[in-house]
């Protein structure tokens, strides 16, 4: 191998060590209903909300019962206010057995009442009924209410503040009164009202759930029925899903599906497109292996023996290198996409080990192949797979030297700009028409005219591996060839650079106060 070095000599730098990235690990999935689970959303805030909306019920209910009982008490605390009059300085004597009657008249609650002078003597009434706290004073003639409990026993309290004539004295003189009765009617009428709200739920509960039920399974029923026409379909059927007849929420779904039967469908016409052309191009070579050995077995000279021998033997060359182009491009197709579990790849030495791999070939094709390493000892390293990566360049220098005439010269460079690494393949053969630039990546394409041995697979499988690493390909003629018979060719592939990887000193610097 012809090493051509532009600038200074290129130091051969250690062959970069590949690693495989192990897989991803794949989480166990477990498969979840739709319909249960959009049922678990529903019910679950209905289920809880339930027993909160009976507890808010219930404390409504004790609040609209307590209202006609505090007025009736309001009622009799001022009537009771009413009676309370000075005589000769002093409160008047206990109230009436016909007043105190009327107090008490109740078949269900106890009532309690109780009258305190200005200076805290107890006047008439119940001893024991609780005080009103210190320094909750009212204003005098205003009811006000509280809960208590007497003897153990709860009780709603109404209770005011009469203002007695003060006789010349120089504080505000004030008596109590207070009524109290037990909640007996208070929680028979929560209690009432509460069977009335809560039964009926009791009844609409089972309803509502039903509804639910039945909603949910109506509303995904379109996904009942497109499974079904999915199903009811051919195997090699990949129209279009109508998406007209799928509600709006499973459209993008539809349409994503679509999407994917295109691809699929696209993919399963390039098989067969190309597993056609393959038999085709297959016909050649066995069609010709058949008719030498048939010449072959009716021969009796030894010479033309021989000769037909080495037609099967060439003719069977061609076969092998048309089949393991044919499984070079169904690897490079079946490749993931661009990005997916690439390595850091050096381009120079990429390019140097397969210039070294063809230089017995370039003997035999009297071929001066050489290899241009960029200025300096810099790598020029990229993202990309190694192994397609060298059959792209294999095929790039394999179509050059088949194309250039004995004497000629194939030169493969490496150079790197500031956002790109850059491969040529320049060789001094007939060059390719401009208008031929545009089909000599298609499959099985050959140019007119070209004596060449080929299948017209090189130069695709080049496209397809130079499209997966994000690559450009272009194609000129030789800029440095002197002669306008043989103008040569340039195949340039234009890859971009692997991003750098920052310098840990660097990003413990940073993280410094």
């Amino acid at each position: 191998m012809n090493e051509r070095e532009p600038g200074a000599a290129d130091q051969d730098a250690d062959p970069a060590s590949w690693y495989e990235s192990p897989p991803a690990d794949r989480d166990n999935e477990i498969q979840h209903s739709l319909f249960g689970e959009i049922l678990d959303w529903m019910l679950a805030p209905l289920l809880l909300l339930w027993p909160m909306s009976i507890a808010i019920t219930y404390l409504v209910a004790k609040s609209i019962a307590n209202q006609p009982f505090d007025h009736a008490l309001e009622d009799s605390v001022t009537v009771l206010a009413q009676q309370i009059h000075e005589v000769n300085g002093k409160l008047a004597p206990r109230l009436p057995g016909s007043a105190r009657d009327i107090l008490r008249a109740d078949d269900v609650d106890s009532v309690y009442f109780q009258i305190v002078g200005p200076a805290g003597e107890h006047q008439d009434g119940d001893r024991d009924l609780p005080a009103p706290p210190e320094d909750d004073k009212g204003r005098p003639g205003v009811v006000q209410f509280r809960n208590g409990n007497l003897h153990g026993t709860p009780i709603r309290i109404a209770y005011s503040y009469v203002l007695l004539e003060d006789h010349g004295a120089e504080e505000t003189r004030l008596a109590l009164v207070q009524v109290a009765e037990t909640l007996e009617k208070r929680g028979a009428l929560a209690n009432e009202i509460i069977k009335g709200v809560i039964l009926p739920q009791f009844i609409v509960l089972p309803i509502v759930l039903a509804l639910v039920w039945f909603a949910l399974a109506r509303g995904l029923s379109p996904l009942a029925q497109l499974q079904e026409r999915i199903r009811a379909r051919s195997s090699d059927d990949l129209s279009p899903i109508d998406s007209g007849q799928v509600p709006e929420e499973i459209t993008p779904l539809v349409r994503s599906l679509n999407d994917l039967l295109g691809r699929l469908s696209l993919s399963i016409e390039m098989q067969k497109r190309f597993i056609a052309d393959a038999a085709h191009q297959m016909k050649t070579p066995l069609a010709g292996m058949r008719m030498q050995s048939e010449l072959a077995l009716r021969q009796t000279d030894h010479g033309e023996i021989h000769r037909s021998l080495e037609q099967l033997a060439k003719s069977s060359e061609a076969a092998t290198r048309l089949v393991n182009q044919l499984l070079a491009l169904a690897r490079a197709e079946n490749q993931p996409q661009a990005g997916a579990a690439l390595l850091p790849v050096d381009l120079v030495e990429l390019a140097r080990g397969a210039v070294r791999d063809w230089v017995p070939a370039s003997f035999n094709y009297r071929i001066d192949l050489g290899f241009e390493a960029p200025a300096g000892d810099g790598d020029v390293l990229i993202d990309g797979n190694p192994t397609m990566l060298r059959e792209m360049l294999s095929n790039l220098v394999d179509n050059a030297l088949r194309y250039t005439p004995a004497h000629g010269a194939v030169t493969v460079r490496v150079r790197r700009t500031e956002s790109a690494g850059v491969v040529e393949v320049e060789d001094t053969g007939p060059g390719i028409p401009q208008a031929e630039r545009g089909h000599v990546f298609e499959r099985f394409y050959r140019i007119l005219g070209s004596s060449a041995e080929g299948s017209g697979l090189g130069l695709a499988i080049v496209r397809e591996i130079a499209q997966q690493h994000n690559a450009e390909v272009d194609i000129f003629s030789n800029p440095r060839s002197t002669s306008a018979k043989m103008p040569g060719a340039l195949f340039r592939l234009t890859f971009p650079l692997r991003p750098p990887e920052p310098d840990p000193e660097q990003e413990d610097a940073s993280w410094m106060p």
